[in-house]
């Protein structure tokens, strides 16, 4: 049950960030994690928006490199030590995160966490009997 997440590529000057966002703003995408790594001369921002179709196609139009990758939201109690239970349980049964972020969301008391991991289905037998429960689109809202 994974989601689609759009990675843009975009050169280290100034006002590329907001010019993306404000492309997707004016087309009416709505934002629901954002996360930017940087090196000296390039950036990656990681994006999870309501409509990923809609999204890629608007930025591919302005000419923007960018790639689809599946990526899983797990839903975590919004409280202290919930993440560390989560990354413990993880690294117990030797699931390797390679990148993470939260999502804007929260809701009922819960927070979202995505998590980039290279085997769901080491994911999904690391979660089960433990409380926490991975999400979907429809979970999220989002396409």
């Amino acid at each position: 049950m994974n989601i689609h997440q759009i990675s843009v590529f975009l050169e280290n000057r100034t006002g590329q960030l907001a010019e993306i966002t404000r492309l997707l703003a004016d087309n009416g995408i709505d934002l629901r994690a954002i996360s930017i790594a940087e090196t000296t001369d390039y950036g990656i921002v990681r994006l999870i928006v309501d409509d990923s179709a809609k999204a890629s196609s608007i930025l591919l139009q302005h000419g923007t490199i960018l790639s689809m990758t599946p990526v899983w939201v797990a839903e975590v109690p919004d409280r202290p030590a919930s993440l560390a239970e989560l990354l413990e349980t993880l690294a117990a049964k030797h699931v390797d995160v390679e990148y993470m972020y939260s999502l804007f969301t929260h809701k009922d008391g819960f927070a979202y966490m995505v998590l980039r991991i290279p085997d769901d289905t080491m994911l999904e037998d690391a979660l089960k009997d433990t409380g926490l429960k991975l999400v979907g689109h429809e979970e999220l809202g989002i396409q």
